[in-house]
């Protein structure tokens, strides 16, 4: 970003919001928003908003993206695996905190997009892929930190199956009505509190 005083205040307001783990601040601090938006709003891309996308998704505030991310506490050595990619700019904030992130992508055009976007930024340990979320994508697995992007009644078994014995699994548990942010570890789950995504659709989108 070539603006120092509204990254500073990106992160003060991020901080204001409740993201105080240092090492997301900082993942997000070395991670530009404004090239994982679309061009045409990304003098909107350091403001605490979401931001829609081709085929009706959304790229989620950056303040949702830094409680999420600390949530799931990716560690230096893990494998994370990333149920709905947008933009990829979750991704790329995860790429920051593991070793490698796999992340799946209904939407062909999105996936080839954000895998733009990660060569840009010479991510080589960040790898996307058209598939259908809920499958998971087993051959690359088993995963130490599996994320999903998307609303969902509980956690599909696939996923389940493809989590390491002691690695976390983080979702929205919920419906259009309410939802809330649930961790998975050895078969507990904590509630984290309420939050709002769209459903997590099954199938590949009509582009794929």
């Amino acid at each position: 970003m070539s603006d120092p005083a509204r990254l500073m205040r990106f992160i003060l307001e991020l901080r204001q919001a409740g993201v105080t783990d240092a090492r997301v601040l900082g993942a997000m601090e070395r991670t530009p928003r404004a090239d994982y938006a679309p061009a045409h709003l990304s003098d909107l891309a350091y403001d605490d908003i979401a931001l829609p996308l081709a085929h009706g998704q959304s790229m989620t505030r950056p303040a949702l993206v830094g409680r999420v991310v600390a949530a799931l506490d990716a560690q230096e050595g893990d494998h994370v695996l990333e149920i709905g990619a947008g933009s990829g700019y979750q991704a790329a904030v995860l790429a920051q905190l593991a070793h490698k992130v796999t992340t799946l992508e209904r939407w062909r055009a999105l996936a080839a997009e954000a895998r733009q976007r990660f060569g840009q930024a010479r991510l080589m340990r960040v790898y996307a892929h058209v598939a259908d979320g809920r499958e998971g994508w087993a051959e690359d697995g088993p995963y130490d930190r599996i994320v999903i992007n998307g609303a969902v009644a509980a956690p599909p078994p696939a996923l389940l199956a493809q989590l390491k014995p002691g690695g976390v699994l983080l979702a929205p548990i919920g419906d259009a009505e309410g939802q809330m942010l649930t961790r998975w570890r050895d078969g507990a789950a904590e509630a984290l509190g309420a939050v709002k995504y769209a459903p997590l659709d099954e199938g590949l989108g009509a582009d794929a």
